[in-house]
């Protein structure tokens, strides 16, 4: 994918290859979550609150305790897995 793609480019992107995506982007993916409903997951996460060994561990706990069936159509914050 593009370093320039769109946010719906990113999101029908990963859509077709049954992927979850992660985002700083809260704002135009909760919109894009709405129009496409049955995308593979979307994660987010504020940007400003996370050091880069935070987001690897809660991004590693997500890997290790969901499953690819958990995400479909979901929009969930990574909070759930910060530590």
């Amino acid at each position: 994918m593009p370093l320039d793609a769109s946010d719906k480019a990113q999101l029908l992107g990963a859509i077709a290859q049954g992927r979850c995506i992660f985002t700083f982007n809260i704002a135009d993916f909760t919109r894009l979550a709405e129009g496409y409903p049955m995308h593979a997951g979307i994660i987010m996460a504020a940007q400003t609150k996370w050091t880069l060994p935070q987001l690897i561990a809660a991004l590693d706990r997500v890997l290790t305790e969901t499953e690819a069936e958990d995400w479909v159509g979901q929009v969930r914050w990574l909070n759930q897995w910060r530590r």
